[in-house]
């Protein structure tokens, strides 16, 4: 870190609100703090949120519970909420540390549930992991110095973003404290890299091209020579892993962004028609009807309502 930027700018960040989403969880910080290596002791007491420490210099012991544990230069050590803690710094070799708290909390749908992005499953599971932790000392810290100081930096310096940084160093510092605390079998289940077959991949090509694009005349040919197949096999490739046609699927996506705009009484349906790609709005409103099962007009009366 810059000469130029006490450590002590750190507590800086307590005149910042700032609330992540890491996954499907929600965090809010609390709190930021910062002790000088020198004696000092801040006795009994507990937190109904987590306070993380990073020990940068010296040594002392941390207790938590009914466990008293010896802590060092780059250790990290964590009090979880409810737990009583208290840290003393050893007098011949005093402690300096940063620390900060923050509540980790599931958001509205469960951490486990199975149809979320795969990036957010291992994200997930490595914060669960980390909730349900029993790891209170580690030393698996080396990315965890860096972050303190950019975030100091960037707090004290406060150039233009300097919010959009610090948001970004916040995630990572709290991810850091999962991956120092959680155990490597867990963290290699956590942090599986992410993957997709070949197929998937120029399938999701496919969709993406049709989604940028569904308001233009497309042909198999040009969806072909967007992922450098043939047009046979690009058709086969697509239905195989979408399960429906290429066309079947640009049909659905038209018509469904049709059934939005049309809930806009100002826009006319010949409009909307061409809008989603129909310049003929015969052919249009025929087509809306055999799908969604009521004409435009119709559609548009009832409010986007279908009766069964």
């Amino acid at each position: 870190m810059s000469t130029l930027v006490p450590r002590q700018r750190f507590m800086e960040l307590n005149n910042l609100a700032l609330s992540l989403h890491l996954g499907s969880f929600d965090s809010e910080m609390l709190g930021w703090g910062f002790f000088e290596p020198r004696y000092w002791r801040n006795y009994l007491h507990t937190h109904s949120c987590f306070e993380i420490c990073y020990a940068f210099q010296g040594e002392g012991q941390f207790q938590a519970g009914n466990t008293i544990y010896t802590v060092r230069s780059d250790d990290v050590f964590i009090a979880r909420p409810g737990v009583s803690h208290e840290i003393i710094s050893s007098e011949e070799q005093p402690l300096g540390i940063y620390f900060w708290t923050y509540t980790l909390t599931p958001g509205s749908q469960e951490p486990a549930q199975l149809d979320k992005p795969e990036h957010n499953r291992g994200l997930d599971s490595l914060l669960m992991a980390f909730k349900n932790s029993t790891c209170v000392v580690s030393n698996r810290t080396a990315a965890m110095l860096p972050t303190l100081e950019l975030l100091t930096e960037e707090i004290a310096q406060r150039h233009p973003g300097y919010s959009h940084i610090i948001e970004g160093l916040v995630a990572k510092l709290l991810v850091d404290t999962a991956r120092a605390t959680v155990d490597e079998a867990t963290l290699a289940l956590a942090e599986r890299p992410l993957s997709r077959q070949p197929d998937q991949a120029v399938a999701q090509m496919i969709e993406r091209y049709l989604r940028d694009n569904y308001w233009r005349p497309i042909s198999i040919r040009d969806l072909a020579a967007q992922v450098h197949l043939s047009e046979r096999h690009t058709s086969r490739l697509f239905q195989k892993v979408m399960g429906e046609t290429i066309m079947s699927y640009l049909t659905t996506l038209r018509l469904d962004i049709a059934a939005q705009l049309l809930l806009d009484q100002q826009i006319p349906i010949k409009e909307v028609a061409l809008t989603v790609g129909y310049p003929d709005v015969r052919y249009f409103i025929t087509l809306f009807h055999q799908k969604k099962g009521l004409t435009p007009a119709i559609f548009r009366q009832r409010g986007g309502t279908t009766f069964l």
